[in-house]
């Protein structure tokens, strides 16, 4: 008798791009670095999933320079300078791959912070995906209690709560030890969202399956926002400076979520992983 007929995992392909930059010290970012103005880019993802493009957050937008002009938000763009180029937003980027704003359908939010909302309005079909714990915090927060977040609620389309969806949590497979918990986004095991809190709250990092097998994890990219500033350091568990920390919604969630990140990669070496503000690695990773 022939042998069944077996189906591939979905795969998805990850476009890892920047819209805008933030400037910052590099010996905040990372304790023993050097202190100097450094330039990090405000990194989203363009995920091409086969039920169509998906983005995970947005980057800057135009408004978000415009804000910063003003009270508050001038104390916003004090500490953390923001450059966003002519046609450097995730709109006009996609414009040119010839993707229409009107067919991103989905955008999943890794948390609220200016620098991963800032182009939300620029799309009005979009359903917004993001961990039910991640907006009540916030919601009502104005003007320099606000700011003290990293969340500037202007950024916010009218009517944003009406258009968000909450991540189905739930057990999570034993893969993803350390890891309780987790979210199966798109119901087909492509694309599974962890919580990882405390740089802000209800903070989600991704792991998409971009190959149909791999050794050692290399079939997955992780998608780790702001669990780190940069690669190296979510590898290997470089601490920023304490000053840095001051920022945190919750310092110890933030220390205990980046080490279950740490703790996975351990296990599957070969993931790729992307974080926000630093370039994306490249496969292979030797390690």
């Amino acid at each position: 008798m022939p042998e069944p007929a077996t189906t591939s995992p979905v795969t998805v392909r990850v476009v890892p791009l920047a819209a805008g930059e933030c400037l910052n010290l590099a010996a905040l970012t990372m304790r023993g670095a050097a202190w100097r103005v450094q330039a990090y880019p405000a990194g989203f993802a363009l995920l091409l999933h086969p039920s169509g493009p998906v983005l995970l957050d947005t980057g800057y937008g135009p408004q978000v320079p415009r804000l910063m002009r003003r009270w508050p938000g001038v104390l916003y763009g004090l500490i953390t300078p923001v450059r966003l180029a002519a046609g450097g937003t995730a709109a006009a980027q996609l414009a040119r791959m010839r993707l229409d704003v009107r067919s991103i359908n989905t955008v999943i939010v890794s948390h609220l912070h200016a620098d991963h909302v800032g182009d939300l309005r620029a799309f009005p079909a979009a359903r917004f995906v993001l961990d039910g714990a991640a907006y009540p915090p916030l919601r009502g927060l104005r003007g320099l209690r606000a700011v003290r977040r990293a969340f500037l609620p202007e950024l916010l389309p009218p009517d944003f709560e009406s258009r968000c969806d909450p991540l189905p949590f739930a057990s999570a497979p034993a893969w993803l030890a350390p890891f309780a918990e987790a979210a199966d986004v798109f119901a087909d095991g492509s694309v599974w969202a962890v919580r990882v809190p405390g740089h802000a709250p209800g903070m989600v990092a991704l792991l998409v399956r971009e190959a149909a097998a791999g050794e050692d994890g290399s079939e997955w990219t992780l998608l780790a926002a702001d669990a780190a500033w940069n690669v190296r350091a979510l590898r290997e568990g470089g601490e920023v400076h304490p000053l840095a920390r001051i920022a945190f919604f919750d310092v110890e969630q933030e220390r205990r979520s980046r080490g279950q990140l740490r703790d996975w990669l351990a296990r599957h070496p070969r993931a790729r992983v992307i974080v926000s503000h630093d370039l994306p690695e490249t496969r292979p990773v030797s390690l």
